[in-house]
């Protein structure tokens, strides 16, 4: 099983991301269904590692997350964009959740991350070959009408599990926490 753990926005949120998908080439965007905010990728783990993180989720209490989205960003790997995303603010909040859900999975005898964590939603991944250039990239960007500022809240951790497809991943959740 490929797991990580997320947090879904309202569908208002993801509606408005969705309306900014589009007019930039080699761009694979994302559908409504892969919309989320990575708190911790798990990686392959076998049936036994996925219920004992379960236990663990399931013993725990996690407060609500209120954010709102704040401008776009992206990733790059060898001076290449990779993703495109936006980001959300403020970031203490989701980063303090990330530094314990990491806690939580070393707990149960997971790997610690080891790289560095940036709340955000992807909105698109480009193929090496596909990705933009700086002009490219910068032209999408200025064209972007400004992102509601609306605060929204998180109210349930997802354990997804990655499916990995030809056309990209497809996220199934497995276990879900309310948010209190």
């Amino acid at each position: 099983m490929r797991l990580f753990l997320a947090l879904v926005p309202p569908v208002e949120v993801r509606r408005s991301l969705l309306a900014t998908m589009h007019a930039l080439a080699g761009a694979r965007w994302q559908s409504d269904a892969q919309l989320h905010v990575t708190l911790r990728f798990i990686g392959d783990v076998d049936r036994h590692a996925a219920d004992a993180l379960m236990l663990a989720l399931r013993r725990e209490r996690f407060a609500r997350i209120e954010a709102r989205l704040d401008g776009f960003g992206f990733f790059d790997r060898r001076e290449r964009v990779d993703q495109l995303w936006a980001g959300l603010s403020p970031r203490d909040p989701l980063e303090r959740l990330h530094a314990r859900l990491d806690r939580l999975c070393v707990g149960i005898g997971l790997e610690p991350e080891g790289r560095k964590y940036v709340p955000h939603i992807t909105l698109a991944r480009f193929a090496r070959t596909m990705a933009p250039s700086a002009e490219q990239l910068a032209a999408w960007l200025g064209a972007q009408p400004l992102l509601p500022a609306d605060t929204f809240a998180f109210d349930r951790l997802v354990l997804m599990e990655s499916h990995m497809g030809r056309d990209g991943s497809v996220y199934e959740p497995v276990f879900e926490v309310g948010m209190e």
